[in-house]
């Protein structure tokens, strides 16, 4: 059996959703394979090789040297394979079981499901965590749907498969569309969600740049617009966890809360959720906030 998530097997959830960017996974392994496969080499034939060394880079009068050379580069191919399968490793653990389990904390600190109506899932992917918000819906007997909003149609097909495979259909809805410009109006949404999504956004200027960065916050404050007040939203993301705490608390969100670190994809990542206010008072001085900004 494979390793558990939950209450259920890891190999259950891949047969169900699968990978997305299966290619990074295959870069991976096809290069630790390599680089092993190469470390092999200089292991079985280090003394042939370093014979090649000596006659044709090193006098022969430099053994040592062409020992040296033979044996840091083989050094360093096995540590790359290494380091490439722990590469490898973490990402399928990521794609499959930790977001799994990710998915499940976020619902968990949503709190009362029964009078959730409508909830949004950006980004959804092929359904994990719009699956798990349908689950909960069916588990506390709301009548409320989850729309899963993807900018590719193919992908929204694949998540209305999964939905029927986890018997939530009937919860779910998936519409292919932009999320820097949802298409909702406003106070729309009992609860917004998104799972490693948000720092994709704007990734086409470069992840650190200003223009990225200002395509995320676009995206934040659109999922505080269709939020209603007293709404609660849950974001699971990667690197950019500071910048969206910052934009929250410039929106006056309230119950800001932010997880513990996992690691996800080689790199730190935080859940983070609020609450919009049920009221938006403006004091003296204070300017009403547009939540398109």
């Amino acid at each position: 059996m494979g390793k558990t998530s939950g209450t259920r097997d890891w190999a259950q959830i891949y047969a169900i959703y699968g990978i997305e960017q299966k290619h990074t996974l295959f870069f991976f392994l096809l290069n630790a394979i390599a680089f092993s496969l190469l470390s092999t080499v200089f292991f079985l034939y280090f003394h042939p090789i370093c014979l090649f060394l000596e006659s044709f880079l090193f006098s022969s009068s430099s053994p040592a040297a062409a020992r040296f050379s033979a044996g840091f580069f083989g050094a360093v191919t096995a540590l790359s394979a290494v380091c490439l399968f722990f590469a490898a490793a973490n990402f399928f653990y990521s794609a499959v079981p930790l977001r799994y389990e990710m998915a499940q904390k976020m619902v968990g600190s949503v709190g009362d499901w029964s009078s959730v109506k409508t909830a949004l899932d950006l980004g959804c992917g092929r359904g994990v965590l719009l699956n798990a918000v349908a689950m909960q819906l069916k588990k506390t007997g709301s009548s409320g749907r989850v729309v899963g909003l993807d900018r590719s149609m193919s992908t929204t097909l694949s998540t209305l498969r999964t939905a029927h495979m986890e018997g939530v259909q009937e919860y779910v809805t998936c519409r292919q569309g932009d999320v820097r410009r949802l298409p909702f109006g406003d106070n729309y949404f009992d609860v917004v969600v998104s799972a490693v999504f948000l720092h994709t956004v704007g990734k086409e200027y470069g992840q650190k740049t200003v223009e990225a960065a200002a395509e995320r916050t676009r995206v934040l404050g659109e999922a505080v617009r269709v939020l209603k007040p007293g709404g609660v939203g849950v974001l699971w993301d990667l690197v950019h966890v500071p910048e969206y705490v910052r934009r929250l608390q410039e929106l006056r969100m309230e119950e800001i809360r932010v997880s513990k670190r996992v690691t996800a994809f080689m790199v730190k990542s935080h859940m983070v959720s609020f609450k919009k206010p049920s009221q938006h008072f403006v004091g003296p001085g204070e300017v009403r906030l547009d939540w398109r900004c």
